[in-house]
C-alpha cells in the first residue's frame, strides 16, 4: 500500500507501507549534528505525520541529547531514492519509514537490520496489533521474524457527507426510490444504491469515489477492498501460488461490481490517484469516498459535524480493508554504533505514554493494541472508532521482493479489465500465469 507526495491537506495517502546485514567499514563514524552532538537521520516521504514525527523528534533530544532530523523525499521519487542509497557503501539515512510491500526487498537483500532478537527487549509484541506485525514488520507474513518496527498505521474506510444523509427532502426521496430508510451502507450493494442515489451530474453532484489511479497501485488498492468481500484473492493463503485461486469467480465478481461504480462518480473517476479522490470530496461534490483514513483528520478538520466516516462495505459478510501504513526499518549500511542509536528513538517511540502522543499528531496512527482498544482512543475523533476495527480487518497485497513486478502487471491486466479492454475472466487467467512466472524466476514459487 498506498502512498503519494502531497501534504494531508492534498494528500494523505496510502495509503499508499527489513534481514540482518554487516554494516559497511568505510566511514565508520558516529552521525553527529551542526553543534556536535549525535544525531539519527530518519527518511520518510513528504506529508503531515512526518512533521509530527519530527515534533517528537525533539522531544527526544530533550530527554537524550541525541538530535534528530526527518528528512522529507516526494514520494514520486521516495522509493527509487531509498534504494538508489541502498546502492552505496552507507546509507545517508539510519531509520527508512518504507512500504509495507518493501519489506520483502529489504529483508532478503540484507538491507534492513534484523530485529527479531532486540525488539521483544523493548517493547511487549503482545502490544503490537497482529496485523500491523504482520503486514508492516515481519517477512515472511508471519513468520515472527521482524525487520521493521510500527510507526503508522492505515486503512482503508468510508468518509460520507453526513448533512447529505441527514437531510429531511433527500431521506423522503431515497425511501420513496428505494423503500429504506438512507443510511450509511453497510454493503457494496447498499453502497452502489446510494451512490446511485446522489449521482446527479447536471447538479455537479456524484455518488462516490475511490482509488482507480493507473499509476503505481492506486487502482489495485481499490479493487482489492472488493476482491477479498466478494471472496477473491491473489493467490493462494499457504503458498505463492496464483493460478486457480487469483482467477476464480470471486474475483471477476468483484471487478465486475468494481466497473459498475466507475460509473457512480465525478468525471475522469476511472483513473483518480488518492488526492484527486480527496480534491471529490473536499470541493463538496461528493457523497462518499473509500480511501485512507489517513486523510480523514483533514476532512473532519474542513466539514466538522457535516461528514462522517465508517468502515468500507462487505458482502455476504465478508468485509476486509485495504492496509496501508510503514514500519521503522534501520539500515544495514550503516556503523553497529549508528544502528544503537537508532535503536534507542525507535525504543522511546514505542513506548506507550509517546504513542499516546503520537496519536495526537495528524494521521499519526498507532499500531498499540491497547490505545485502539481503549474507549478514550475510539471516542476522541469521529473516525478513530471505525479506523480501530479497520485494523482489526485490514489484509495487504503482496510484500515480497519482487512486488514491483507483481504490482505492476496487476495494474495492467486488471485496468483492461475495468476498461472493457478484455474480458474479466482472460484478463485474470493472463494475469495469474504472469503472476507465476515472476514468481518462479524469483525462485518464489
Amino acid at each position: 500500500m498506498r502512498t503519494n507526495s502531497w501534504t494531508l491537506s492534498a494528500l494523505l495517502a496510502i495509503g499508499l507501507a527489513a534481514c540482518s546485514g554487516e554494516s559497511s567499514g568505510e566511514n565508520a563514524t558516529l552521525s553527529t549534528a551542526a553543534n556536535g552532538t549525535p544525531s539519527i537521520k530518519v527518511w520518510w516521504f513528504q506529508w503531515d505525520p512526518a512533521t509530527g514525527l519530527q515534533e517528537l523528534g525533539r522531544e527526544f533530544q530533550a530527554e537524550t541529547g541525541i538530535a534528530v532530523e526527518v528528512q522529507q523525499i516526494p514520494l514520486a521519487s521516495y522509493q527509487e531514492k531509498v534504494f538508489l542509497e541502498f546502492g552505496g557503501s552507507r546509507t545517508n539515512f539510519d531509520i527508512v519509514i518504507g512500504d509495507s510491500q518493501w519489506i520483502g526487498r529489504g529483508a532478503s537483500g540484507g538491507l534492513y537490520v534484523e530485529l527479531t532478537d532486540w525488539l521483544p527487549t523493548v517493547v511487549d509484541l503482545a502490544t503490537i496489533h497482529p496485523r500491523a506485525a504482520k503486514y508492516l514488520c515481519e517477512y515472511p507474513e508471519g513468520s515472527g521474524r521482524w525487520y521493521a518496527a510500527p510507526c503508522e498505521t492505515d486503512a482503508v474506510g468510508l468518509a460520507y457527507r453526513k448533512d447529505w444523509f441527514e437531510d429531511p427532502k433527500e431521506r423522503e426521496a431515497f425511501k420513496a426510490r428505494y423503500g429504506r430508510e438512507l443510511a450509511v451502507p453497510a454493503t457494496y450493494e447498499e453502497f452502489r444504491q446510494v451512490a446511485e442515489f446522489f449521482q446527479r451530474p447536471d447538479e455537479k453532484r456524484y455518488g462516490c469515489a475511490m482509488p482507480s489511479d493507473r499509476n503505481y497501485d492506486g487502482l489495485t488498492m481499490g479493487v482489492q477492498n472488493l476482491l477479498w468481500a466478494f471472496g477473491g484473492k491473489w493467490k493462494d493463503e499457504g503458498s505463492n501460488k496464483v493460478v486457480g485461486h487469483l482467477d476464480t469467480q470471486g474475483t471477476a465478481d468483484a471487478i465486475e461490481f468494481f466497473k459498475t461504480l466507475m460509473k457512480l462518480g465525478p468525471k475522469g473517476c476511472e483513473r483518480l490517484d488518492y488526492g484527486q479522490v480527496l480534491e471529490s470530496f473536499t470541493n463538496g461534490s461528493t457523497a462518499m469516498i473509500l480511501n485512507y483514513f489517513a486523510f480523514f483528520p483533514g476532512i473532519q478538520a474542513q466539514f466538522g459535524d457535516k461528514v462522517g466516516f465508517a468502515v468500507v462495505p462487505s458482502h455476504e459478510g465478508r468485509r476486509v480493508a485495504s492496509l496501508g501504513g510503514q514500519g521503522m526499518s534501520i539500515s544495514a549500511k550503516i556503523p553497529k554504533e549508528q544502528q544503537e542509536l537508532a535503536k534507542r528513538f525507535i525504543a522511546w517511540f514505542l513506548k506507550r505514554e509517546v504513542q499516546e502522543r503520537w496519536i495526537t499528531k495528524p494521521a499519526g496512527f498507532t499500531a498499540n493494541a491497547e490505545i485502539l482498544s481503549s474507549p478514550a482512543f475510539r471516542s476522541k475523533t469521529p473516525y478513530n472508532a471505525p479506523f480501530a476495527d479497520s485494523v482489526d480487518a485490514m489484509r495487504d497485497f503482496w510484500n515480497v521482493p519482487v512486488f514491483n513486478k507483481l504490482l505492476a502487471a496487476t495494474q495492467r491486466y486488471v485496468g483492461m479489465a475495468v476498461d472493457g479492454e478484455m474480458p474479466t475472466q482472460e484478463a485474470l487467467q493472463k494475469l495469474a500465469a504472469e503472476k507465476e512466472r515472476i514468481l518462479k524466476e524469483a525462485g518464489l514459487l
